[in-house]
This record gives C-alpha cells, structure tokens and sequence, in this order.
C-alpha cells in the first residue's frame, strides 16, 4: 500500500474524504507558492467546511419543497416599483425567523407573490433555516386526510417543526369546519414561537368571510396580521406573463 492509499483511507476512515477533492490543487498551491504547513493545512479545513456547509444547503432546499428554485437575484423589482426594496432585504436577512415574526403577501393573481415567497424562504435556507413550503391547499388536504386515518397529530407536526413554515395561495376558497380548525391550530401553535409566510389573493381583512366561525377567524388573524411584515403587491401586468419565454420565428 502506497502513502497515498494510506492517507486515502485514513481520511475516509475519520470522514474527511472530501480532502481528496482538492488535496491535489492545494498540495500543487502549497508547493508554487512556498505555504508553509500550518497556511496548507487551514485551505484544506476551510475547502472541508465549505463542501459541508454546501452540503447542508442541498439537503435544507430539498426538504422545503420549493415549486421552483426561485431566488432575490432573479427577482424583478422593477416590475412593481411599489415593492419596498428595502424591507425584503432587511427581511432577506432572516431577522424576522429570530424574532417569530410572520410575512403576509397579497395581491391579485400573478404578480410574483409566489416567487417572492420561495426566495425569501430560499434565503433562509442560506442561513440555516430549516423551511417548508406548501400550497394552502395542498396542506389542508393532507390534514383532512390525516383526520380519516387518525394520524392527525403526526401529520399536524410537519407543519410546526420548521423555522418557517410558507403557505401559498391561502384563501382561493371558503374554509369547511375542519379546515377552519387546522389552520387556526397551526397558527396559534406557531404564534410567537416560529415564523409563518402566507401568500393569497385576498388582503387580510377579506379572511375573516372565509372561517365558518367569526371568532376564530378574529383570533387567527389577531395572531396573524398585527405581528407581521405586509407586502402588497398591487396589480398590472403579470408577473407570470413577464417571466414566459418569447419565441422568434
């Protein structure tokens, strides 16, 4: 067994394969440029602790189940001029998860509230967040479901474990009863403990004709709406319609 097999195998045995990746490069580096051991040894941690953290990043975006890897960059802002460029940075920073403040977006159909939502969530994840994102529809179902088969409390906990959680399209329709009662439990089981970003068509105070019961809908947007960012985006030409790609003949 030659020393590189055996520097191989030790490093596989402590986890540290991922040296194998750039040890050429940098043992190549170490040698033009004269870098003493200690300055060969830091690039070599530091290119393991970036591998790593991408790593995590891969695994973070994955489990939030994004539509589409939207991102602030892609982001046009130009198109709404309205948009307060200023507080979805400040918001990009992840402040709001720190301090389990919510993030309401509304709007008329097609006017990016959806891409903005993935990519702030997409920004969480850069730093750390655990997120998920879900179509309202989507999830109420899958809590209707979870009722049938008495799974409910399991079910109901994905819901609650991430830093944020993002529900997209809330309010395209009237609530049932159940429906009424798992959003308002998911609500106040996040309320002051983590962060919620809902996107909808409706503005906040157009929810309440949603609940079967005026009281809950009252308690639920309490909770919601007076501990949240609003960003509105208003009307015009679509977003979505912006974004399709052009064909030339």
């Amino acid at each position: 067994m030659n020393i590189e097999h055996h520097i191989a195998q030790q490093l596989k045995t402590l986890r540290l394969g991922g040296f194998l990746e750039s040890f050429d490069l940098r043992l190549k580096q170490a040698q033009e440029e004269e870098l003493n051991h200690l300055t060969f040894l830091q690039l070599m941690l530091q290119d393991e602790i970036e591998r790593r953290e991408a790593k995590k990043l891969t695994q973070r975006l994955s489990r939030a189940s994004f539509e589409e890897q939207k991102t602030l960059e892609g982001f046009d802002f130009s198109f709404n001029s309205k948009i307060k460029r200023s507080l979805v940075k400040n918001l990009a920073t992840g402040i709001f998860i720190e301090k389990k403040e919510h993030i309401l977006i509304y709007g008329p159909a097609g006017v990016g509230k959806t891409h903005l939502a993935q990519a702030l969530g997409h920004e969480a994840c850069r730093k750390g967040y655990d997120v998920l994102f879900i179509k309202a529809v989507k999830m109420l179902r899958s809590l209707m479901a979870a009722r049938a088969d008495h799974s409910w409390e399991k079910r109901i906990k994905k819901y609650l474990y991430p830093d944020l959680l993002i529900i997209d399209d809330f309010g395209l329709s009237a609530l049932t009863p159940a429906q009424a009662e798992d959003f308002y439990e998911i609500v106040t089981e996040r309320h002051l403990r983590s962060s919620v970003i809902i996107t909808s068509n409706r503005p906040p105070q157009d929810w309440i004709s949603l609940f079967p019961d005026p009281v809950m809908a009252n308690s639920a947007l309490d909770r919601l709406a007076h501990h949240a960012h609003h960003i509105i985006i208003e009307g015009g030409e679509s977003y979505r319609k912006k974004l399709k790609p052009t064909y030339s003949n």
